[in-house]
């Protein structure tokens, strides 16, 4: 709103200018302590990662499969805790604490899948649910897919084999 000033018909600007906002904002911006968020970071994203070999590990010796057969169903299991976890908002509150230690790619990639769908539940299925989840989802697979083709491109003319 704009002040009138002693009778003047001239009123003052009220917006800030992109400095004068930057500015404002700094002074309002809490400290952060860059240690701190490495140390939670750590921890938590290790977490995960020791959460992962556990799994894994059980796959091997419970049910005796091969440490590369155990992958895909590790995979899947963290992907449902990420799910489970961000249904309920757990997730989010250890993604807070945490940062980016709980972006680790799976888990991250899986818990921003989730929300983009709990978020738009309310505008159907197909429109709210499937087409927001995959307005997040399709770069990273498009990217995939042609990483992919290009790593396939690179390993056919140096012709190397995988395992």
């Amino acid at each position: 709103m704009a002040t009138k000033s002693a009778g003047k018909s001239k009123y003052k600007k009220m917006t800030m200018s992109p400095q004068e906002y930057q500015t404002f904002a700094k002074t309002r911006e809490p400290n952060r302590s860059v240690g701190a968020n490495c140390i939670r970071a750590f921890i938590v994203g290790g977490g995960i990662c020791l959460l992962g070999q556990g799994i894994q590990d059980m796959f091997v010796h419970v049910f005796g499969m091969s440490k590369t057969d155990a992958s895909n169903p590790t995979v899947a299991v963290l992907i449902f805790i990420s799910v489970v976890l961000t249904s309920m908002g757990v997730y989010d509150k250890i993604a807070q604490w945490a940062g980016a230690g709980s972006a680790v790619p799976v888990t991250g990639f899986a818990n921003s899948m989730c929300s983009a769908a709990i978020e738009h539940r309310s505008e159907g299925l197909v429109l709210g649910v499937g087409a927001n989840m995959f307005k997040l989802a399709g770069g990273v697979i498009v990217f995939g897919t042609v990483a992919a083709f290009f790593v396939g491109i690179i390993y056919m003319i140096f012709g190397i084999r995988g395992h």
